[in-house]
């Protein structure tokens, strides 16, 4: 998310904890500047691939995404109401995961 009140690095915010953007928290950025930082990508990864998925349905939309979708998905426990696909979650975790320079891997899958 863009918070038009800060500038710099505060102005990059992740949808899911809020935090700004910094070297050591990497994001990915969804349509429309939403944003994904590595540590709740790893929170949605694990959670989408193990058993603490839920279904979006018709509660929101995926904020990276913007589409409704009745498939596993993420929500933040810190942003009640922010989703995440299981697509966007795994597409945005290859994504990150080829970029070196962040050094971020996907987690082991929990049950």
């Amino acid at each position: 998310m863009h918070d038009h009140g800060k500038d710099g690095n505060e102005y990059f915010k992740c949808d899911f904890c809020c935090r700004g953007w910094a070297e050591e928290l990497p994001m990915i950025e969804g349509h429309r500047g939403s944003l994904i930082c590595g540590e709740c990508l790893t929170l949605a990864y694990s959670a989408v691939n193990g058993s603490l998925a839920k279904v979006m349905g018709d509660q929101g939309s995926c904020a990276l995404c913007l589409q409704y979708k009745s498939t596993a998905a993420y929500e933040s426990p810190t942003v009640p109401g922010c989703w995440a696909c299981q697509e966007c979650i795994t597409r945005s975790a290859v994504l990150m995961e080829r970029d070196n320079e962040v050094g971020w891997t996907r987690p082991g899958i929990t049950s």
